[in-house]
């Protein structure tokens, strides 16, 4: 039974500049590879301390039936 509209989800993260700089590609290329999603909901989140900054994508989707 889907919660809000959505039965799974998925995190994309990175800490490193050059990782987050590609992260909207590793998403773009997870959803290629992933068709028939429908994307429900998308929340990003950003954290950081003195020497890290953490970008967070999370997908809420509906699997194809």
């Amino acid at each position: 039974m889907a919660l809000n509209g959505y039965d799974a989800v998925k995190v994309f993260t990175a800490t490193k500049a050059v990782e987050r700089e590609r992260l909207g590609e590793a998403m773009s290329a997870w959803m290629m590879q992933h068709p028939g999603l429908e994307v429900i909901d998308t929340v990003v989140r950003q954290s950081s301390d003195q020497q890290f900054h953490c970008l967070s994508i999370i997908l809420f989707y509906r699997r194809p039936r």
